[in-house]
């Protein structure tokens, strides 16, 4: 059943409204959230998928389950990460205010209508600039709640990372802060959708559902993911600007001193700098968008040894 969440005026008689897909009834409910932010589609694929296979199979639905596919359907709209009539990220503004702004009471009455949740999926995809394996990104206060659940997910990856790198300003930190077990998944590239990125994680979803009894359709095995925590994570930033040009292929195990590419300048044909990896493991970020200035993230490995480093 589609429901209205949230319905705001907008200019020239126009209107912004967020829905949801109600599936199912029960006293378990169980949450899938995407297009917080509206680069990001790959949560799209994954919604629509489920929502079918819902849809398809109720007998084997025993539970609520609550689909959100454009948390920020404006951006969607107009291919831009934020909401774009203030420009603001809107996983920066929760849990909202009632009485605040526009985002403000945006952000408010969804968390309003999430909290309680037994369980809540918000699936992002990485910017325009970064490629990501499927990832379970959580904060080490909630790690002995969610990482049990993460492992469900049939993830590649669930990164803890520390208290201070955790934004109080995103939606899944603001749920469960309420009690409302809240699980980020990060995958693909921003502006795409990666359906064997998405398939993966439908399977997951299930496996989740499944474990909390609200799905009790056939399973596939999930896979083991590797659990990281920051001390294992090296990071490769651009010590200059240019154009980046890989030599390693994403998703590679890589080693120590392995160039994982160039920095270049077209207008010279000058190498400004190679760059290698600061680690033995596996690469699980890499740049997409090839245009680098002086800081930007080029790649993210998983160090194998557990001693993280950073390279610029």
């Amino acid at each position: 059943m589609i429901q209205e969440v949230v319905r705001l005026p907008l200019a020239v008689d126009e209107e912004l409204t967020i829905r949801k897909n109600r599936l199912g009834s029960g006293d378990k409910r169980f949450c899938v959230v995407t297009g917080t932010h509206g680069d990001e589609l790959e949560g799209q694929y994954v919604v629509f998928q489920l929502n079918r296979l819902l849809q398809q199979h109720p007998e084997y639905l025993h539970g609520t389950v609550d689909l959100y596919p454009a948390m920020n359907p404006l951006g969607i709209s107009t291919m831009t990460r934020g909401i774009p009539l203030c420009d603001l990220d809107m996983n920066r503004t929760f849990p909202g205010s009632e009485n605040g702004s526009m985002s403000e009471y945006i952000a408010a009455r969804l968390v309003a209508d999430l909290q309680g949740a037994d369980a809540v999926v918000d699936i992002h995809a990485s910017n325009i600039y970064l490629r990501e394996i499927p990832q379970v990104r959580i904060n080490v206060n909630t790690a002995p709640l969610l990482v049990p659940m993460a492992r469900q997910l049939n993830m590649d990856f669930i990164w803890v990372h520390a208290a201070a790198t955790v934004l109080e300003s995103t939606l899944a930190y603001s749920l469960n802060a309420l009690d409302t077990p809240t699980l980020v998944v990060e995958m693909g590239v921003g502006n795409r959708l990666t359906r064997t990125y998405g398939d993966q994680l439908l399977q997951g979803l299930l496996s989740l559902m499944s474990s909390m009894g609200i799905w009790t359709g056939p399973v596939d095995p999930v896979r083991e993911p590797i659990i990281s925590t920051d001390h294992h994570v090296s990071f490769v930033n651009s010590p200059c600007p240019g154009i980046f040009i890989p030599a390693a292929e994403h998703t590679a195990q890589v080693t120590r001193g392995q160039p994982l590419g160039i920095v270049a300048d077209p207008l010279t044909g000058e190498v400004l700098q190679t760059l290698l990896s600061p680690a033995d493991g596996l690469l699980f970020t890499l740049r997409e968008y090839p245009v680098v200035y002086e800081g930007s993230l080029i790649a993210r490995i998983l160090d194998e040894n557990g001693k993280g480093a950073a390279v610029q």
